[in-house]
């Protein structure tokens, strides 16, 4: 029965935050401090702001410049992989009493547990097993950490999002019962898992806010206006939630892609802009061939400079054989960048995906009898083989041990990227 289980969603609170200050010797929840990188401009965005500032009314994710001039407080610059080092030391906390087949990272700071078959072997409840695991972590390393059970993966989220965050132990409890009786009504509907604001917008134009609202909504005027989206607001709007740690497990993918992004820290001109796609399509083709995978089409999407509010140029370049060498790849990605995008334009957001990807070994392979043919396949193993040094000379000596003349260009970013984790500083 759904009702018998208990699963755990545990946060560490204002994570990056919390790790700078126990760094310092200082208290999280009393001390001002936000994570954020000094030498950019009061328009970056603040990582992670402690929560003495949450208290003080600083949201987190705020922009350096609307942090009230009287609040007084530490900017720590980031130091990404000092996360991650605390994060799989946390994970390794939660592995000596939860097995990993029962465990689902969410995220660096989040994970979701079913804890279901381990409340009688520890002789305890959901509650008492969440108390000792906060505790072991706070014990560890100096983190305090908050926690929803619930008994679905749905309502143990929505207890740590909202109930959680009311109590004095950080921890909050839901059943399909309670849900309905104390959120229901709850506003607004932003504070729920996977309704984000267009969402929202949408209902609020029916004069729809509450999820006893979505609850008691015919269905079929659901599906006609969110389609199959429907059926997850429908299912939460009750409190139900059908898949489980084990379904997520099992979960195979019918295509699978690797992407890469970057938001430029100025706007660039339409050749700087392709220098940076050629960049980061080179990354991604060591990728490729690090994974021992290949694609068979990329995607481009360039967005335009905030100020002109234009609309995004998008397109994909269709490979004629599936492929990882870069010397086929970059040409065809660069052709399609010079199709659609706006030469007049200011270049600002670039993002790449390399799609529908399959083993190098898929299939069988077509060799060609005509020579020309032959000495294209010869050209693209030596190519393979250069790849694979130099993604080898990487490993050995670090990202930027072997780079291109294009990355010394003065609008190249590869050399700065190639220091962070993240599109943020990598720190100690």
């Amino acid at each position: 029965m759904a009702e018998n289980r208990r699963y755990l969603c545990i946060d560490l609170k204002s994570f990056y935050a919390s790790v700078e200050c126990v760094e310092r010797g200082l208290d999280p929840m009393t001390t001002n401090l936000v994570v954020a990188d000094p030498e950019r401009s009061e328009k970056t965005i603040c990582l992670a702001v402690s929560p003495s500032m949450k208290a003080q009314g600083v949201k987190n994710r705020c922009r350096v410049f609307e942090i009230p001039k009287n609040v007084e407080y530490i900017m720590a610059p980031p130091r990404m992989q000092k996360y991650i080092d605390y994060a799989a030391y946390i994970y390794g906390v939660y592995l000596q009493y939860i097995s990993k087949d029962d465990i689902f990272v969410y995220s660096i700071d989040e994970v979701f547990m079913d804890v279901t078959c381990y409340l009688d072997t520890y002789k305890c409840t959901a509650r008492e097993l969440a108390v000792k695991l906060m505790g072991k972590v706070l014990e560890g390393v100096g983190v305090r950490a908050a926690c929803g059970i619930g008994t679905n993966l749905y309502l143990a989220k929505i207890a740590l999002d909202i109930t959680a965050k009311k109590s004095p132990d950080f921890i909050g409890y839901l059943d399909e019962e309670i849900y309905r009786k104390t959120l229901w009504d709850h506003k607004p509907l932003t504070d729920f898992w996977r309704i984000g604001k267009g969402i929202a917008k949408h209902l609020a134009k029916y004069g729809i806010y509450t999820m006893k609202q979505i609850a008691n909504t015919d269905e079929d005027f659901l599906y006609r206006e969110f389609g199959i989206d429907a059926e997850l607001l429908i299912d939460h709007a009750w409190g139900r939630e059908p898949v489980t740690i084990a379904h997520i497990k099992a979960y195979k993918p019918k295509t699978n892609s690797i992407s890469s992004g970057q938001v430029l820290m100025r706007d660039y001109s339409f050749d700087e802009g392709k220098l940076i796609v050629r960049e980061m399509m080179d990354l991604l083709c060591l990728d490729l061939v690090d994974k021992e995978l290949v694609t068979n089409s990329v995607t481009i999407y360039v967005g335009y400079s905030n100020a002109l509010k234009a609309d995004p140029a998008k397109g994909t370049a269709f490979l004629e054989r599936e492929t990882n060498s870069d010397s086929i790849i970059l040409p065809a990605v660069v052709k399609v960048y010079e199709q659609i995008v706006d030469r007049n334009k200011p270049v600002r957001r670039i993002s790449i995906s390399c799609n529908n990807l399959q083993g190098e070994q898929h299939g069988p392979q077509q060799l060609s009898l005509f020579e020309e043919d032959c000495w294209e396949d010869e050209k693209l193993e030596r190519d393979n083989k250069k790849q694979k040094a130099v993604i080898e000379l990487k490993k050995r000596f670090g990202k930027n041990a072997i780079i291109r003349g294009m990355n010394l260009e003065e609008a190249s970013t590869t050399i700065e990227r190639n220091q962070q984790i993240g599109g943020h500083k990598s720190g100690e």
